[in-house]
């Protein structure tokens, strides 16, 4: 099922997302309803929060024919590698894209629908998809990663529109 997904600056986006503790069918309908919603989109990653459902699951495929997804339930970024910057956007604030800068390797201990731990090493934009994913898990979008002006105005322009972006 496709899920609506909560645009900027609506202040649900702004919900730290809970803990996953139960592995049950549910999760596995959301997880697939998630894939549904972030394909259809169209988009490379997708957090819980960004559909108003504030657990710590996120979605990813950056596969060129959206054949590997990658889910990740409640992800732990614990080793951070490298610089780098590059130009982001996001399903939750249509058509703007700014530079951002982020770590380059990431080191990710989650695990997986059924409850199984695993961890990845991932870098470019694999681990820059991920951390813009964990960043909204936590109440944060990458907008917060840009100037007080280009915030300024990205909320102006969602106003003068007169909706939300």
């Amino acid at each position: 099922m496709i899920l609506p997904i909560l645009h900027y600056p609506d202040k649900r986006l702004r919900t730290i997302a809970k803990e996953v503790k139960s592995f049950d069918n549910s999760i596995s309908i959301l997880v697939d309803d998630m894939f549904e919603t972030m394909y259809e989109a169209p988009g490379i990653g997708l957090a819980a929060t960004q559909i108003n459902h504030h657990q710590r699951i996120i979605v990813i495929d950056i596969s060129d024919n959206k054949n590997e997804p990658l889910c990740l339930i409640n992800p732990v970024i614990s080793e951070e590698l490298g610089k780098t910057e590059s130009e982001e956007g996001c399903l939750s604030v249509p058509d703007y894209f700014e530079p951002v800068k982020r770590y380059d390797s990431i080191r990710v201990n989650a695990v997986n629908q059924k409850g199984k731990p695993f961890e990845i090493q991932a870098s470019s934009l694999l681990s820059i998809c991920i951390q813009h994913e964990v960043d909204h898990l936590n109440g944060i979008l990458f907008v917060d990663h840009l100037s007080k002006l280009k915030q300024s105005r990205l909320i102006k322009k969602a106003k003068k529109s007169g909706k939300e972006l």
